[in-house]
């Protein structure tokens, strides 16, 4: 298993080990995305008030504006060699970088949770066990799957990829036989707050990827065209997502009594009984395990750089690692077991939010690397809490604390809305404001900061040390 199981954590990915072309980056995020979660991502949009034509292009615009910014992050991967977050120690320092990443980590325990029920219904079915036993499972083979490592992730999306495809052309063609795309799309009445609602669903999933997108392109030889890999993320993930959830939210407008809540029996029943909804019972855990494989590797990763910017460790033993992984399985799996019977209200909230903390961060992450620092980065010194970056950024962290601040007057949720939200109409722009602001205001603090700003790169060479082996 030595050649199989990943020894490297968040230590640089030396020139000898990298492998892979960009073109991994596109079947890697098809897969990720050909999923039941994404699906229903896709029918909240018509639940909450939007109708099919408008969804369906509300979802589209979100998917290429989100997924635009996951990409720009992903062609950060081949360049550096690290998994994504611990770049972030360029701009908020060494152990500065905590702040982002201590909500990351929830993140990820979030949506492994919420994909869990939606999966552990589909397992509970196809075995006999129930639902509870079935979110049990699924949990430990995700967390068993994330432990193997990076080159079992990317085969999890092609395989899941391709059966997945062939699986959504065949729920396809069967939810037509039964609706009429027409009439669906016949309503074309116009609602700006619900509209930007659908706009913001698909935003959120797309941008949600953007803390551990590099993670998955690490790997790729240093050579690897950045142009190359930003477009096979953006049509690998923007593909995958708006065919998911153009079947949502048409599912949806076609059957809302049916599909809402009842999301995994209505898929299946669609498709076919007997043999055929065994085969579906297990697209939806395929789909569902791709995607709970690389949030709990991220969480994985976000965790190890979090201590280790305290601790100064930069590698991990096998059993270090395995102990990780089992807490992961065990917070995320009790998460869903405790909120599988309001997940979908939930999850609608949860997406939402999440933009509140991730925008910010995105937007200060790509000013930092593409405009300001210009791809070089100084690799060493994001170990180093007295080195180039220094322990704690201040002034990104003002920064980032103020794009949150400027979201909050333009938030839509459950449990909060800002004032500024009715004279919009109720629509919700806060992540429109959490890109804008803290871009605006990283470039005015930062952009005279030279002495953070390597004259070329200072990373290891191609021989650098192999990671420690069992």
């Amino acid at each position: 298993m030595a050649g199989v199981v990943e020894q490297r954590s968040i230590d640089v990915v030396p020139d000898s080990e990298r492998h892979g072309t960009a073109f991994s980056q596109f079947t890697l995020w098809l897969g990720a995305n050909l999923q039941i979660t994404a699906v229903v991502t896709g029918a909240l949009a018509v639940v909450f008030g939007a109708n099919a034509f408008w969804s369906l292009l509300g979802l589209l615009l979100g998917n290429l504006l989100g997924g635009a910014v996951m990409a720009l992050h992903s062609a950060q991967g081949p360049r550096l060699g690290l998994p994504q977050m611990i770049s972030s120690r360029a701009q908020f320092g060494v152990r500065g970088a905590v702040v982002p990443l201590a909500l990351v980590i929830v993140m990820y325990i979030g949506f492994f949770a919420s994909g869990t029920v939606l999966a552990g219904q589909a397992v509970g079915h196809l075995t006999h066990l129930g639902d509870t036993a079935g979110i049990i499972a699924f949990g430990a083979v995700t967390a068993f799957a994330a432990a193997v490592g990076y080159r079992l992730i990317h085969a999890l999306g092609r395989i899941a990829g391709l059966v997945c495809a062939v699986a959504f052309v065949h729920l396809g063609v069967r939810l037509l036989e039964r609706a009429d795309l027409a009439a669906l799309l016949h309503d074309r009445a116009f609602d700006f707050p619900v509209f930007l609602l659908a706009v913001s669903l698909s935003a959120s999933w797309q941008l949600a990827f953007g803390p551990y997108v590099a993670d998955y392109s690490r790997y790729l030889p240093r050579h690897t065209s950045a142009r190359a890999t930003f477009w096979w993320t953006l049509s690998g993930s923007v593909l995958g997502s708006q065919w998911s959830m153009t079947f949502g939210a048409l599912a949806a407008a076609a059957a809302p009594a049916a599909f809402v809540g009842h999301e995994v029996s209505y898929i299946v029943g669609l498709g076919g009984a007997g043999l055929m909804a065994s085969v579906l019972y297990f697209v939806i855990a395929l789909g569902k395990l791709t995607i709970n494989v690389l949030n709990t590797y991220g969480s994985f990763m976000s965790m190890v750089t979090s201590i280790s910017g305290f601790r100064g460790q930069r590698t991990l033993s096998p059993r270090g690692r395995s102990l990780y992984f089992a807490g992961i399985m065990v917070v995320g799996t009790a998460v869903a077991l405790l909120g599988k019977d309001s997940f979908l209200a939930s999850f609608k909230d949860f997406l939402l939010f999440l933009l509140t903390f991730f925008t910010p961060w995105s937007a200060i992450n790509l000013v930092d690397y593409y405009l300001i620092s210009k791809e070089r980065y100084d690799i060493p010194a994001l170990s180093d809490p007295a080195g180039r970056y220094g322990a704690w950024n201040v002034k990104a962290l003002l920064v980032y604390g103020i794009g949150l601040v400027a979201q909050l007057p333009f938030l839509v949720t459950h449990f909060y809305t800002g004032p500024l939200v009715a004279p919009l109409g109720g629509a919700d722009v806060s992540w429109l404001v959490g890109l804008a602001v803290p871009a605006a205001l990283y470039w005015a603090v930062a952009r005279h900061d030279t002495a953070r700003v390597p004259a070329a790169d200072t990373g290891v060479s191609p021989t650098a040390r192999p990671a420690p082996r069992p």
